[in-house]
């Protein structure tokens, strides 16, 4: 397909404002402080999978108010300590079988891979929604921050860096957190509400400027938003707001790990646009691979570029050119 976004000179200096609250700020120390005091009750069973060189668990740990998450461990064989890495799916989807974890336990890191709550995995959702909403989950709790779905869900996954560096062999000083699509913006979004993680790696990131996503997306889920407001044209105005507070345009200030992150120029899920808007908010050192003839999938090409960076972020390892 044509390229249909902004032009790649375009994009690059791409700001838009950022659309954050006079509370942002306050709305996410009181998030995390509520998050924090919640315990986790890990449940660590040993999973019998036909690998050599790794050991495999069926893990369990309590969410944000009341959810169950659930997730694969994947560690090589031997006390460690290794560095760590965690993995968030993309939309709709789940954490999948183990084998796609293989390739980094066989690098020698642990792996933790996170189902996000109410998908297609086999994490909980019990969060009490005061109002109704369209298809997928874009729009439950879309009438109030303090109901929104992906609050719960962005707090599911900074508790998975507990989780993790809770093993005896994982070296909890050098963690790393990625993902594609959803999982891209989890990582976005986990990156900047937590200050453990050594790098992130966001792949065609979701989650990212809404407004303007909404605006140019050719396909879901983005389109979820704009057939709530299609429903509910007085409501605007308080999507607009709610939606605010989660947004990768507004979070990324805070982050202050290094960032490894792509982008498909004919990506008409994730649009270029909703993805450099985010990009060229974040301080910390970063940067942007492109793929120019790619839509949203993850780049197979880019696998070597994801290996350099945390190679070397993580153990210290090579160089990033």
């Amino acid at each position: 397909m044509p390229l249909y976004d902004k032009p790649l000179e375009e994009l690059v200096v791409y700001d838009p404002p950022l659309t954050a609250q006079p509370d942002f700020d306050a709305f996410w120390e009181r998030t995390l402080a509520e998050n924090a005091r919640t315990p986790l009750n890990i449940q660590w069973t040993p999973f019998d999978y036909p690998v050599l060189g790794a050991r495999v668990y069926d893990v369990r740990y309590d969410g944000w108010r009341g959810a169950r998450i659930a997730a694969w461990y994947i560690a090589p064989d031997g006390p460690g300590p290794y560095p760590a890495l965690v993995q968030y799916h993309g939309y709709s989807g789940s954490k999948s079988e183990v084998a796609p974890y293989l390739v980094w336990a066989l690098q020698g890191y642990a792996v933790l891979a996170v189902d996000v709550r109410g998908q297609s995995g086999e994490s909980t959702d019990p969060g009490p929604y005061s109002s109704g909403h369209v298809r997928g989950w874009m729009t439950q709790g879309i009438l109030d921050p303090e109901e929104y779905y992906y609050r719960g869900v962005y707090m599911d996954c900074v508790r998975a860096l507990d989780v993790v560096a809770s093993r005896p062999e994982v070296d909890a000083e050098h963690i790393g957190i990625m993902g594609v699509s959803q999982g891209g913006g989890l990582t976005l979004a986990v990156a900047a509400l937590d200050g453990r993680p050594k790098v992130a790696v966001p792949e065609v990131p979701y989650l990212c400027h809404f407004q303007r996503a909404v605006e140019v997306a050719v396909r879901h889920p983005y389109l979820e938003i704009a057939e709530y407001l299609m429903k509910y044209p007085d409501r605007e105005e308080r999507v607009w707001r709610t939606l605010s507070y989660f947004d990768n345009l507004n979070l990324a200030r805070r982050i202050q790990c290094p960032v490894l992150m792509d982008v498909g120029l004919q990506d008409d899920i994730c649009p270029p646009s909703s993805v450099y808007a985010v990009y060229n908010k974040i301080r910390a050192p970063k940067e942007m691979k492109v793929y120019r003839y790619h839509n949203h999938a993850a780049v197979e090409a880019h696998w070597e570029h994801k290996l350099r960076w945390v190679h070397h972020y993580l153990k210290g390892l090579g160089t990033l050119s």
